[in-house]
């Protein structure tokens, strides 16, 4: 069998523990070719791609980042993809393609299945929001990070009496913001399910300054916005991806609770922090075990399918299931945050 791998989308730790588990089952179990295509989709539809082996892939488990490159798809390059996907599957010679990536890449490939290309998914999302799986990896890293990062921004809040405003990733779902929130023991978490009033954080430090604790700490999502007419934000523009441009809401918000406190209030933006790097010996597991079901699923004739986690096992589900809706934080999460403020 000769098989295809890429990676499409952002980036997160934990995509090369996936190809490296991939080209290991595939090779030196079945005897398999691999190939990986360089920068996502393009690098399928360009036609450059290069073989891997199992030197190709030595040394790269504990390495952040993808060592084929990644890329986002525009919409009509996608359609170009889907009405050429059986010229793909006989132009390459491959009899299955591993597409490593989150929605916008697990939609391309329930695209590309239904026209024809032979298609096995491995679900990739930072923010972890995809409903079929319990868990996607990078999603452990990115906690750990951000976590990591309250807990030193504490020290130095306490120490000038500030407001820090810590902005993590979290487009339509709130999972890091939640998690890392509560790990570091955040004093408010903000997250894109619910909107927030500014005038709510203002009291919640004002009490804390009249008990003399006069620092805190507020985790919020980049997709978090606050409820209609509390204060200034504005919508952003749509990409030529379909993804909203999103106007800074921990610079917003700093600046609304500075204004609203007379105190000094700091926005610190983690942004790509939270992708780089090594991944966590959590995420490296998941990573290894989605490879390896990825190629067994090939070799069964699974297409049309992804690896998901479903408590501690890995099972195949459909790609059409994977897309449906996005995984958001539920309000008993929410409310059992609330209760350790």
């Amino acid at each position: 069998m000769r098989i295809g791998v890429l990676t499409a989308g952002g980036d997160c730790p934990g995509l090369n523990a996936v190809i490296r588990s991939v080209v290991h089952r595939a090779v030196a179990q079945y005897g398999d070719e691999v190939i990986g295509f360089e920068d996502g989709f393009a690098g399928l539809l360009d036609g450059h791609y290069r073989s891997l082996d199992l030197e190709a892939v030595s040394g790269i488990l504990a390495r952040g980042g993808t060592i084929l490159g990644s890329s986002r798809l525009e919409r009509n390059r996608l359609r170009e993809a889907c009405e050429s996907a059986p010229d793909i599957a006989r132009d390459f010679g491959i009899d299955a393609l591993i597409p490593i990536g989150g929605e916008g890449t697990l939609t391309a490939a329930r695209m590309l299945s239904d026209a024809g290309l032979p298609v096995v998914g491995v679900p990739k999302t930072i923010d972890n929001d995809i409903s079929s799986t319990d868990r996607t990896f990078g999603f452990d890293t990115a906690v750990g990070v951000a976590t990591e990062a309250m807990d030193r921004l504490k020290t130095t809040a306490e120490s000038h009496q500030r407001v820090m405003v810590v902005e993590v990733m979290g487009r339509h779902a709130g999972w890091i913001a939640l998690e890392s929130g509560m790990a570091a023991g955040a004093h408010g978490i903000c997250l894109p399910e619910r909107p927030f009033d500014p005038a709510d954080l203002v009291k919640m430090v004002e009490e804390r300054f009249a008990r003399g604790k006069k620092f805190a700490v507020i985790c919020v999502a980049e997709g978090a916005h606050p409820a209609d007419g509390s204060m200034d934000y504005g919508k952003g523009e749509i990409d030529q991806f379909g993804h909203e441009r999103f106007q800074g809401i921990g610079t917003a918000l700093a600046f609304e609770l500075e204004r609203r406190l007379g105190k000094e209030a700091k926005p610190v933006i983690l942004g790509h922090v939270q992708r780089g790097g090594t991944p966590t010996a959590y995420d490296r597991v998941l990573a290894t075990r989605f490879g390896w079901h990825a190629v067994e699923a090939a070799h069964q004739g699974e297409f049309g399918r992804m690896t998901a986690l479903r408590g501690t096992d890995i099972v195949m589900v459909p790609l059409a299931e994977a897309v449906t809706e996005l995984k958001t934080v539920p309000k008993d999460r929410m409310d059992e945050a609330e209760s350790v403020f």
